[in-house]
């Protein structure tokens, strides 16, 4: 089930203001604002070269900005880089495993390059492989693993030192289905234990099943931030969608119900309005049943992420005066 109401405090796990970066004539950042309150997903959602890694890798301190402040878990990023980092885990598009190495080895290799001791990294290569339902592959090549639970191992290094955030940087970019349900439920485990995680993804279902919050970047700036719901109200909410029976007087239906009529379809929509979708449905079939009006066909549609993010980030809007719904508070 999607992810949706966030849990209780206004703490800030990560918060940029007014962040700029340039390569040579590229704009990569212009102004991106973002705040992640802690023990959340927040997701990135962006085309192409909008900014996302740009944004990410500035607060993970791989690159440094022209101009702005952010914070990460308290630290600013621009002072106390070294705080930061010990702060937070990256994962990034590719994998950063080495695949001759069994699963555990991997794990333990990582320990120890964060500097813990042999004992230590193993007691959490052990945690970490049954947390991540790896334990029966602990002591198999990586080369052998499928891909989702090359993520999931990969996720699982992120969070060696068990990182206070966890930037991950489209994490199933290439997976198949069932492998990108594998690595959801990753995700969800890792919020569930306390670690705020900030995700950028291309994939529109990613973001609405695991996101409390989206932030819609566009031509390196927020052009929207808000919940899956509120970035849907946008589009106008819930429609009912009225296909008439052959001998039914379209015209008339339209008259019934007060929508819009599509003769091509032979359907007529009508707005949800406040009262909600299911209450304008059960409103639809009744007022229909009282006229003798039979249909066909009768569907509630709400409006799909994938609808807002082609309207919001089409040339015309992404370069426009950004906005977001309500609320508090790239890619080269």
């Amino acid at each position: 089930m999607p992810t949706t109401t966030p849990p209780p405090g206004p703490t800030a796990a990560v918060s940029a203001r007014g962040l700029r970066k340039r390569y040579g004539d590229t704009v990569a950042l212009d102004g991106f604002d973002l705040e992640v309150r802690a023990g959340t997903v927040h997701a990135l959602l962006g085309p192409n070269g909008a900014g996302k890694s740009t944004a990410v890798h500035t607060l993970a301190t791989l690159t440094r900005c022209d101009d702005g402040e952010a914070t990460v878990a308290g630290h600013d990023v621009r002072r106390e880089p070294h705080r930061v980092r010990a702060a937070i885990g990256l994962v990034g598009q590719a994998a950063a495993l080495d695949e001759v190495l069994h699963g555990r080895e991997n794990l333990v290799m990582f320990g120890r390059l964060h500097d813990l001791s042999i004992g230590e990294a193993r007691a959490r290569a052990d945690e970490l492989l049954v947390t991540f339902g790896l334990a029966d592959a602990a002591d198999r090549k990586v080369s052998t693993y499928s891909g989702g639970m090359r993520r999931r191992l990969d996720i699982a290094c992120g969070l060696v030192l068990r990182p206070r955030v966890l930037f991950l940087d489209e994490p199933t970019t290439g997976l198949d289905p069932r492998a990108r349900h594998e690595v959801w439920e990753t995700v969800r485990r890792v919020v569930a234990a306390g670690t705020t995680v900030l995700l950028t993804t291309q994939y529109l279902d990613e973001a609405d099943q695991l996101a409390h919050r989206i932030t819609v970047m566009g031509a390196g700036r927020v052009i929207a931030e808000g919940t899956a719901s509120e970035l849907k109200g946008r589009l106008g909410g819930d429609r009912v969608i009225v296909t008439a029976a052959a001998d039914v007087d379209l015209e008339r239906l339209r008259a019934v119900l007060g929508g819009t009529a599509d003769a091509e379809r032979h359907q007529v929509s009508v707005e949800a309005g406040a009262a909600g979708g299911g209450a304008a449905l059960s409103a639809a079939v009744r007022a229909m049943d009282s006229a003798g009006l039979a249909f066909d066909d009768v569907l509630l549609r709400r409006p799909t992420l994938d609808e807002v993010f082609l309207h919001l980030t089409e040339p015309s809007t992404s370069t426009s005066t950004s906005t977001t719904a309500p609320s508090t508070g790239g890619d080269r």
